[in-house]
């Protein structure tokens, strides 16, 4: 783990400062407060980002560093989408899920500029890991209102807002399709690379079991969801680990060696 000297750095430091304090400040019932520091996060996420594709000369989606940033770049629009258009509650995880998606960019990966690989000069690039990057902060936060629901011992809830257990399935439903769609879209582009809709990546596999989990959540929840909406919950937080596994484990352990391996 390392601190980045440089503007790159400053600006992800400066956006994770700003996403804390928003948090700080929604837990502190200071939610207007909470609202301006994260739109001010979100900001300098963009000045962030759109520094690093002016300084790279492509889309930043090439790498584990880049799809952080990414990742952290879209926690903003979404979570407003969610709470005026859905009326979901629970900013402040949204919050929370911000400055630790953009950890990894600021101290772990290394943010040297690459050349795309012949793999990744493709029209679909951009449309394959956009999709997926706003599918996994979909389920993010879906996992994290299904956590809430877990633990909250007072189930009383504003009219104004879904119960969590509702808000879950609604961010679940917006995230799977675009699941769906980044499955499609790396079939298509596994053939025109390397020759094969489906090669049995590593990757592949895992993002095929990310999709057949929520695929059962959907399933358990239509079929036994009202009298267990525990185990609703507990399937959104089982899919959002496999995605975890899908991100990290699978691109950076050695014991699954495969086509993916530009991510790292």
């Amino acid at each position: 783990m390392a601190i980045k000297y440089t503007l790159q750095g400053l600006l992800i430091y400066l956006t994770m400062a700003a996403f804390l304090a928003a948090f700080v400040a929604t837990a502190a019932r200071r939610k207007k407060a909470g609202q301006w520091l994260f739109a001010i996060g979100f900001c300098v996420s963009l000045v962030s980002y759109v520094y690093r594709w002016i300084d790279g000369r492509h889309v930043p989606l090439q790498n584990l560093f880049e799809v952080f940033l990414c990742l952290g770049l879209v926690c903003y629009p979404i979570s407003l989408l969610s709470r005026r258009g859905l009326r979901i509650g629970g900013q402040w995880a949204d919050m929370l899920i911000a400055a630790v998606v953009l950890f990894p960019a600021g101290f772990v990966f290394h943010a040297e500029q690459q050349h795309l690989p012949p793999a990744l000069q493709s029209w679909l690039f951009v449309p394959h890991v956009a999709v997926y990057m706003l599918a996994y902060i979909f389920m993010a936060m879906a996992g994290a209102r299904a956590a809430i629901e877990l633990a909250t011992a007072d189930r009383s809830i504003s009219d104004r807002i879904l119960p969590f257990e509702q808000a879950t399935y609604e961010l679940i439903a917006l995230g799977f399709p675009l699941l769906t769609l980044g499955l499609i879209l790396g079939s298509i582009w596994g053939k025109r690379a390397w020759g094969d809709y489906w090669g049995w990546d590593p990757k592949e596999l895992w993002s095929l079991a990310s999709w057949l989990v929520y695929a059962g959540y959907f399933h358990w929840r239509y079929m036994f969801g009202k009298k267990h909406p525990h185990i609703n919950s507990l399937w959104a937080i089982a899919g959002m680990a496999v995605i975890i596994i899908t991100l990290l484990w699978v691109n950076l352990s050695r014991l699954f060696p495969g086509l993916h391996s530009y991510a790292t």
